[in-house]
Order: C-alpha cells, then structure tokens, then sequence
C-alpha cells in the first residue's frame, strides 16, 4: 500500500446539511461526518497550516448536496473514496486545479490554498482543515460590493495556523 500510487478520483453527489454544530457531510455509503463548529467566514482565499488535510465542499443553491474533494490526500484507499462519494485530487509542488466551478486549489509545498468565488461556484464553499490535533471549518464568500478601485482581500483573507506577513 504504497502512498505514492494514489490517484485522483472524481466526485459525486453527497448530502449536506447545514446544523448549529456544524456542516454535516452524509457520503453515497450511508455514512456521515459531521465538521465541528460554525465555519469562519472569509473572503476569497484559506490557506493551510503546514502539513494538514485539506476538504473542499460546495453546495449546491439548496445547500442540501454537494461535492467534496480531499487535496493531496495520499492515506485513504481509492476504493473508499469511491464508495463514499469523496473526491481527491493529488497536486504536485506549486501546481493549480480547478476542482470546481470558480474553485481553485494550489499546492504550495506543505500548505494547501484554495481560493474560490462563491458566485461562480453557485453554491457555498467550504474548506475544512485539519489534522490529528485539530480542525478548523472555513466559508469562503465573496468580498463586498467593490467601490471605486477596492482593494479587497487581503488583510481578511483565513490563514489556517498561519500569518503570511508583510504584504
């Protein structure tokens, strides 16, 4: 069971559902996960912590499905992820995919970004990050309305574990 022979796998249709506690993921298998916490909101972009798994979910407009990928994920089976519905995509050092609709994920060596716009995406998207130690759950949303030339981003963009510093 050699990590190194992982493969991307495409993802189908889950169920989603959107509680107090948190965001409740129920894969085509029956099972179901539910990611602790209100998500933090955050404009355009979350960026891993060094060394995490990174999911990415976006609903769909009745926020009742989705589809979720796991980003550089080389310890779970394909056969799982198959049955389960999950999707991976493995990334090389500084390489970018459009996993979804308005939904990009760049590997910056051992940290994982994912920039998104909500709007193209045409649902929510949320970005769960975590670790044996700790997990934090993200929604990326669209910036506000910008005014005359907006310098939107930025500051208010969620660094998992991190600060990416002078800007």
């Amino acid at each position: 069971m050699s990590s190194a022979n992982r493969s991307d796998v495409p993802p189908e249709t889950v169920g989603v559902s959107l509680e107090p506690e948190g965001v409740e993921v129920t894969y085509t298998d029956g099972r179901s996960v539910l990611y602790h916490g209100v998500p933090e909101r955050t404009e355009g972009r979350v960026v891993s912590g060094p060394g995490k798994n990174v999911h990415v979910l976006v609903t769909d407009p009745t926020e009742t499905e989705g589809v979720m990928v796991y980003v550089n994920d080389r310890k779970t089976d394909d056969e799982i992820l198959e049955s389960s519905g999950v999707g991976r995509v493995i990334l090389d050092r500084e390489e970018s995919d459009a996993v979804f609709p308005g939904v990009e994920v760049t590997n910056h060596g051992y940290r994982i970004e994912v920039v998104a716009d909500p709007e193209q995406a045409r649902g929510r998207v949320f970005v769960f990050v975590e670790d044996e130690l700790s997990e934090q759950s993200y929604e990326i949303v669209a910036p506000p309305e910008e005014g005359a030339d907006g310098d939107a981003g930025g500051a208010a963009d969620a660094d998992a574990d991190t600060v990416d510093g002078d800007t």
